[in-house]
């Protein structure tokens, strides 16, 4: 009944959210091997390279031999595509921020106040009396 338990080293874990539109971003960032992760599929396996380039936008603050000893993993539901992608940009930054201090936070928010900052604009609902939000059905004489 002598048995050796090893002990686990503590890895710091930094959790974020990102919100845009109706897409929700949760990001985790962990010490790792530098493996970026959206809805447990690799980075570099997304189609778009702007998409590509908006997700991985708050990894440029911190240098490339950091960037490679932190593992990102992203869930992301609902929205659309560039919505999902801004959403992500939101979480991850949050995140990365969280894990390595107040002084990469404040060139974030200098560089691009979004990457930190949540957009809180969402889409206005359809009112009783008209096609859309705003427009009203016209009256037709002919």
């Amino acid at each position: 009944m002598a048995e050796k338990v090893a002990k686990k080293k503590k890895t710091k874990i930094a959790m974020a959210r990102g919100k845009r539109k109706e897409a929700i971003a949760r990001a985790t960032v962990r010490e790792g091997k530098g493996l970026v992760r959206i809805n447990d599929i690799s980075i570099d396996a997304l189609q778009s390279p702007f998409i590509r380039q908006i997700i991985t936008e708050p990894l440029r603050f911190i240098d490339a031999a950091q960037s490679a000893k932190i593992d990102v993993r992203v869930t992301v539901r609902g929205g659309g595509v560039m919505g999902q992608a801004q959403a992500a940009r939101t979480a991850i930054a949050r995140a990365v921020a969280a894990h390595f201090g107040d002084d990469l936070r404040k060139r974030m928010i200098e560089y691009d106040r979004s990457l930190i900052v949540e957009d809180p604009r969402r889409v206005e609902p359809k009112k009783f009396k008209g096609p859309k939000a705003r427009a009203r059905f016209t009256k037709s004489y002919r």
